[in-house]
This record gives structure tokens, sequence and C-alpha cells, in this order.
């Protein structure tokens, strides 16, 4: 893939940050988003990228409607878990032939949802460390240099994943290929399960949850059970392995950031609890693991969410 068109499908904070680095280095990027606000901020001052990597302004193109697309070459999916499916049916027909997506989202079954709009073979798995926030309309702020991972779904480590992720580390954001994308989908969610509730219901930042004793247990509770459900699925995640990208993330500059659900829970958007809570909850039932803590973070997520919204 030399010179592709790249579209980011769900340009929110990830989103911009992704397709602000890749453009700043030279590749041709569509941001598709909603806001209009944000569009036209983008449109007049260009993406300004700030924290990591010192502030600067970037020239993008950005589009809040799929008729004002031209066909990619590579479509990142970033959107909300629960926008998924209406997401990938209005971009699979900017697809140019041969064209590749990739989900950058959290939790669990978001490739499988693409692959009824796009087709088994245009889908791979991704994933990502990075974190970022939008501090005004079209200002992205970027928390951490972490990598991402990108591999095929059904494992191995293919040539089209070899040559995508060297593209994307030329152009300014380091990727590499994994053989088990899958089982790194799972190593990140332990992070997800860990931080994005006791985040979200408390308000505090990952690093705030990490040194509070009481909440940090109740973090690594929910990766052992989330741990013990992979388990169930064929997927080792040993107890050290799990823990090691909560301590990279806590020790990092990312360790300042909140979740995107507690984001969402102070944007009065819906959050990501059915994806990351909710896909690991039913996989356990499905296989009689229980999952208490998982459970009784789920339900006083979907608690606070209700309670917001009718008040």
């Amino acid at each position: 893939m030399k010179d592709p068109r790249v579209l980011v499908a769900g340009a929110g904070a990830m989103g911009c940050l992704f397709g602000g680095l890749l453009a700043e280095r030279g590749l041709r990027v569509t941001l598709l988003m909603r806001s209009e606000e944000r569009a036209s901020a983008i449109r007049e001052r260009g993406l300004r990228i700030v924290g990591e990597g010192g502030d600067r302004s970037v020239p993008i193109h950005v589009a809040t409607t799929p008729r004002s697309v031209v066909p990619a070459d590579l479509v990142l999916v970033q959107c909300k878990a629960h926008a998924t499916r209406e997401v990938s049916r209005s971009v699979a027909p900017l697809m140019a032939p041969g064209a590749v997506a990739v989900s950058v989202q959290n939790g669990l079954g978001n490739e499988e949802i693409m692959v009824e709009a796009m087709g088994p073979g245009a889908v791979l798995g991704g994933l990502t460390s990075l974190g970022a926030t939008l501090d005004a309309p079209g200002v992205v702020r970027n928390y951490a240099a972490l990598p991402t991972l990108i591999g095929e779904m059904s494992g191995g480590l293919s040539q089209r994943a070899e040559a995508l992720a060297a593209l994307l580390t030329e152009h300014g954001l380091p990727t590499e290929a994994s053989a088990s994308i899958l089982t790194e989908k799972w190593r990140k969610l332990m992070l997800n399960v860990a931080m994005s509730a006791t985040s979200g219901l408390t308000g505090l930042t990952i690093g705030g949850v990490a040194s509070l004793p009481p909440l940090a247990l109740i973090a690594r509770r929910a990766m052992d059970e989330a741990a013990a459900v992979a388990q169930a699925w064929g997927i080792d995640l040993p107890r050290e392995t799990r823990y090691r990208v909560f301590d990279g993330i806590v020790g990092s500059g990312a360790a300042r950031n909140k979740t995107s659900m507690r984001r969402d829970i102070e944007a009065g958007r819906p959050s990501e609890v059915e994806a990351i809570y909710g896909s690991v909850i039913e996989r356990g039932r499905s296989k009689s693991v229980p999952t208490p803590t998982l459970e009784a973070l789920a339900a006083l997520m979907l608690g606070l969410e209700r309670a917001r919204d009718e008040a």
C-alpha cells in the first residue's frame, strides 16, 4: 500500500490524534466526524495537536457526511462501539477495491460487526495504548508516546499487516504487527475493565484510581475476573502479563488522564459499558465463569448514566 488515502471513521479524540499524526507525516487523511463545530474549527485553523510531541497545527481534510468522502484505501474505525454497525454500513461503500479497515476501538466484537458490512477479507483487528482528549474544537491533546498493534483476527503474522504497520510507523504512528491480535485485545481489555468504570464512577484519573488502595484492589479484581473468562475462551493471560499493561499505563503520562468512560459521563454521551463490561460478562456466562465485580461495576455505571439522563 503506497501513498494510501486514509479515512478515519469516528474522529473523536483518538481519531483526531491518529489522523493528525499520519497527516503530519504526509498521508492523505480525511477525518469523518459528526460535529460541524469541530469540523469548522479544523477547516479554519488546521488540527492543533498539543501535549506529547509539542504543540503544532496540522492541515487535514475533514468531512461530516460520507457523501463528501473520496474512496479510501485504509479505513481506521474509531467510533464508539455502540456506533460500529451504523458507521461500518456508511463507510463500506467508501472503500476502494482491496481496501483494508482496522478497528482501533475498545471492547470485544467490533470486528465481527464490521465484517458484516465490509466482508471478512477486509477487516483487521487493532488496539492502541495512546490516550487523547479534545481540549477544544479542533484541539486534541496527546498524553503519551505509546504503541499501536494490528493483526489478523484469525491469528498469524500476515504480509499485509506487516506492511501496514511499517507504513503507519513511517508516518508518525509507531505500530507493530501482531501474530495474536485477539490475545492482545484481551490484554488491553484488562486495563479497560480495571479503569473504565472505576474512573467513570469516581471522576478520578487513571493514576488516582491506582493510588487509592481500595479502588486499586477493585481494579485488579476486575482484571482477574476478565482473565478467567479469557482463559475459558482459550486465551491465557498469566497474572504478571495481565498486570503489565496496567503498570505500564499507570507509570506513564497517561496516568494523568481520565478514562473515556468518565469523559462520556461528563459530556452526557452514552458510554461503552456494554462493549467493555457487557462483552466479557456475556462471554463469562456462556462458559459459567462468575464475574461479580464486573457485573457490579457495569450495573453502577448504567445507574449513573440513567441518573444523569433523568436529571
